[in-house]
């Protein structure tokens, strides 16, 4: 399965990624390209530094384009031009036009360091990402007294943020003295892990979908979450 792999920032999953893929590690799956969002990102060395060769890492940056479509017609440029299978977005912070979602229906996935519940109230959406959500997390689980554990999740990538089914998740457990920071840092191999056991479910064609059974933001606790995100913004605003 010929895979690209889509980056915002320190790229240390798809790094991860790409290094499980050239020991052995992760079988049936080759990375064969990796699209940044923006020049000068700490990602792009690490996958040249993990084995991909430079021409198969190129920047894509979508301030470069006046139409949603038209970043969208360059991603499946270079996409096409590698022959590219599957897409991985890995720290991906761009909303991913709707004609690279259509071309590459089903064989798109997302991932994302915290619990989602795609449909109803959860830690995803617009403006959800990096240490934002664990904050969020961490002030929810606070407020409610309930279910001290976060998760790591792989997803379906939809036309909206955060939307696409669910396809794996781990949780990690949330300690007492906790901060966004902490838990970033025990969350983050357990990110790699659920992101590469979801490639090679897809590589082995033993791919499942999950849902939960019981909310995981109850409705009387919709403005608790509204307020934790709201602060966890205004405490990371670089995310």
């Amino acid at each position: 399965m010929r895979i690209a792999l889509l980056i915002s920032g320190g790229g240390t999953t798809a790094a991860t990624i790409i290094t499980a893929c050239k020991s052995g590690q992760l079988k049936n799956v080759e990375p064969v390209l990796v699209i940044a969002s923006r020049e000068g990102i700490d990602g792009i060395k690490r996958a040249i530094d993990a084995g991909m060769k430079p021409k198969d890492v190129v920047v894509v940056n979508p301030k470069t384009f006046s139409a949603l479509d038209d970043f969208g017609q360059a991603i499946l440029q270079n996409c096409e031009k590698c022959g590219v299978e599957f897409i991985g977005q890995y720290g991906w912070l761009c909303l991913t036009p709707a004609n690279v979602i259509k071309k590459y229906d089903g064989m798109m996935t997302n991932q994302h360091p915290g619990p989602l519940d795609p449909g109803r109230p959860d830690f995803g959406g617009k403006g959800m990402f990096g240490k934002r959500v664990h904050a969020a997390r961490l002030c929810f689980v606070k407020k409610t007294n309930r279910d001290s554990w976060s998760e790591a999740t792989a997803q379906r990538v939809a036309r909206k943020f955060d939307e696409g089914t669910v396809l794996k998740r781990k949780q990690v457990s949330i300690l007492p003295r906790d901060d966004a920071d902490a838990l970033a840092v025990r969350m983050l191999p357990i990110e790699h892990e659920v992101q590469m056991e979801v490639l090679q479910d897809f590589a082995n064609n033993q791919v499942k979908e999950l849902t939960r059974q019981q909310f995981l933001v109850r409705p009387e606790e919709i403005g608790i979450l509204q307020e934790c995100k709201k602060e966890a913004i205004e405490k990371y605003p670089k995310g």
